[in-house]
């Protein structure tokens, strides 16, 4: 497209009050969370086992990354074919040890260095998850909920561990770390015992809080879920328990949009937390019939979602990632869900949402919906490419090409 053409789009939007440029330099300051464990399949560093515990990762596609250096290196890639500035979300699992592999319980700051020193080389701030599974005191699919006092104590440690590590990132980066806790915890069948296993956690989750960490470097997130492999009948940390522990601490409860029914609308939920909370974590996914983390499309569910942060306020939000797809390249699955997040978002900011809502409270709902359905034929790609433009990026499937080169050059080598 011509600037021309971006002309006449920002001619076509201003007559809805709409000011593309402003909409392109609000995207410009949204920074998204992308995840880790999309370059390795949720594999980490401590083992050569993969993953498990509730987790699996689906698909064999050559390439993916083994090392830190090979993730580093793919992150890098990622990060130059999307436009903006974001960070990076890393799992406890991915500390990087020399000599003897430090466990769960003992992991320090020092495990993560080399982490804090590709972040700052690069600009970028970093993000946090203690990691409950992938572990044999996680191989019963209980952790903070155990009945064995040993294993609640082993995982109360490697939270507290986690917690100094998040505040850690937050001094050397000069930017709030969000450290998301998930734990898995649950039963294939029926339990005879529901209320113990919540008790236990709750107990667990405040011996690890009792840490006084540095409010001012450290936002915890707590996650729900619906179900896992392995965990299909029950599991501890339901969205109930979730919201309600999150209240009574004073913590952020998060909202995955994998981790509830696929007749939910996750999108619907997000003003409810934001009264409550004052601010939304949330996980950007595509379930496809069950919690199967595919990389996102700019389907229904992300508009919705897109739309609702939007409106109540970017500055409101913690955005990331959360998937991991073994079936495509790993390096385009990032680049893709990134830049799909960005258009959902670009596609929101360029919303007369002022001129909807005042058609909504005047109940002059044929108007609002003539007006919804007539602005998916605006010329949102135009805008899309003049932001992608003013990054040096392309803004169609070109990028395509650079990713192929490199699955040539550096990932297919990979044996």
């Amino acid at each position: 497209m011509s600037k021309a053409t971006y002309e006449a789009a920002k001619a076509q939007y201003k007559k809805l009050g709409i000011d593309t440029e402003k909409a392109i330099n609000t995207l410009k300051k949204i920074s998204i969370s992308m995840h880790c464990w999309q370059g390795d399949d949720v594999g980490g560093f401590e083992t050569t086992g993969g993953a498990s515990g509730g987790i699996q990762t689906t698909g064999n596609y050559p390439g993916k990354a083994r090392t830190p250096q090979e993730l580093m290196a793919d992150l890098d890639f990622a990060l130059k074919l999307i436009p903006g500035k974001h960070r990076v979300n890393l799992h406890a699992c991915y500390g990087i040890h020399e000599g003897k592999v430090a466990d769960r319980d003992k992991l320090e700051p020092k495990h993560f260095a080399p982490w804090v020193a590709w972040a700052k080389k690069r600009g970028v701030g970093l993000d946090f998850n203690p990691t409950f599974f992938s572990h044999p005191l996680a191989a019963n699919g209980l952790t903070l909920s155990s009945p064995d006092p040993k294993v609640r104590a082993f995982w109360v440690k490697h939270g507290i561990q986690c917690l100094k590590i998040a505040e850690y990132f937050g001094k050397e980066l000069g930017t709030p770390c969000a450290i998301n806790f998930w734990c898995p915890d649950g039963y294939k069948d029926e339990p005879s015992d529901r209320l113990g296993p919540r008790q236990r956690m709750a107990d667990s989750l405040d011996k690890i809080f009792k840490y006084k960490y540095n409010k001012k470097l450290v936002i915890p997130t707590f996650e729900s879920k619906l179900f896992g492999i392995g965990l299909e009948s029950y599991t501890v940390n339901s969205h109930e328990f979730v919201m309600g522990y999150a209240m009574k601490k004073g913590i952020l409860a998060l909202l995955d949009m994998g981790h509830f029914h696929l007749s939910e609308n996750v999108a619907d939920k997000i003003s409810s937390f934001l009264m409550f909370f004052g601010k939304v974590a949330f996980h950007i996914s595509r379930p496809v019939r069950w919690d199967s983390d595919h990389v996102i499309r700019v389907n229904d569910d992300l508009r919705n979602a897109a739309h609702e942060i939007v409106r109540m306020g970017p500055e409101n939000f913690i955005i990331a990632l959360d998937y991991f797809d073994a079936s495509i390249n790993r390096v385009a699955a990032w680049v893709l869900g990134m830049r799909n997040m960005q258009k959902a978002l670009l596609e929101a900011l360029l919303e007369p949402s002022a001129t909807l809502k005042a058609l909504q409270d005047g109940e002059q709902f044929t108007e609002q919906l003539v007006l919804q359905e007539e602005l998916k034929s605006y010329p949102f790609a135009a805008v899309w490419e003049e932001f992608c433009a003013r990054a040096k990026l392309p803004a169609n499937e070109a990028w395509m090409a650079d990713v192929l080169k490199y699955e040539r050059d550096v990932q297919s080598k990979r044996v």
